[in-house]
């Protein structure tokens, strides 16, 4: 039996070392010369910057608001031109419905929910958090919310106990002039009454002394809450001289109580 020297047998080895570092330095070389790997050039990209006009052309069509376009209506909304004001929305997220206060042209105010006509020939479609889509012969409108005034600023006692209202020599509390400058309309939501709405008559004073604001919806008369449209006529029976009428409030998201003393006069 032939044996391979040991000599050679060593020789073989080294050499085969020495190619396998020679094939590692070469893949190094070419990796160092061409830095191309199996998923592209490694170096980053330059980003395109489009020109002034794309950017014009994107931006103008953007709304933050996303007032642009209604869910199933159309690309762009239409402000209505009638002589309408929106002063507040309630949305029921339970049961996806909702109510909108809408002053019509004579400045009466009155809550509708989808579906109600508002005026002959239109009626309110959708209620969004801060517009209506009101429908007018088959075609949409919107109507945002009124801003034209300067927003009332939050005060430490919105939450706080109810007071009596003060009477002012020029808007006293007596029940003849409540019945005459505060008007009581009913809200509502899918076919019953949830509430009471009251606006302003003539210039307001009587309204703003009672401590009531613009889209006050009343939900409670006395602890007992609102249910029926009689409730309006049982409220104005309990404006006697003298009597002490306790009211629990929606004013926007918060519900706020209210207390009136009529004059005994």
């Amino acid at each position: 039996m032939n044996r391979v020297p040991r000599g050679d047998l060593l020789t073989w080895v080294e050499l085969a070392l020495l190619a396998l570092i020679a094939v590692q330095l070469a893949r190094i070389v070419w990796t160092v010369l061409t830095p191309v790997g199996p998923f592209g050039d490694w170096r980053p990209r330059q980003a395109a910057v489009p020109s002034a006009e794309v950017r014009r052309a994107l931006f103008t069509g953007f709304d933050p608001f996303f007032r642009m376009a209604a869910p199933g209506g159309s690309a762009e909304q239409v402000v209505t031109s009638l002589d309408l004001k929106l002063f507040g929305t309630r949305i029921n997220e339970g049961s996806g419905s909702g109510s909108a206060i809408i002053a019509t042209p004579d400045g009466m105010q009155g809550s509708f929910a989808p579906g109600d006509e508002i005026l002959p020939g239109v009626s309110l479609k959708s209620v969004a958090f801060d517009h209506v889509v009101i429908d007018r012969g088959g075609r949409e409108a919107t109507l945002f919310l009124d801003q034209s005034g300067a927003a009332p600023l939050a005060t430490p006692e919105a939450n706080a106990p109810a007071a009596a209202a003060p009477a002012s020599a020029g808007g006293e509390l007596t029940p003849e002039n409540v019945r005459r400058e505060i008007s009581f309309a009913p809200r509502t939501e899918g076919g019953r009454v949830t509430g009471i709405v009251v606006s302003p008559s003539g210039d307001g004073q009587v309204f703003r002394t009672a401590g009531f604001r613009s889209g006050d919806i009343i939900v409670q008369v006395n602890g007992r809450a609102v249910s029926s449209a009689g409730d309006i006529q049982t409220l104005i029976g309990q404006l006697t001289p003298g009597s002490r009428l306790s009211f629990q409030v929606e004013r926007g998201a918060a519900v706020v109580p209210v207390a009136m003393f009529l004059s005994s006069q």
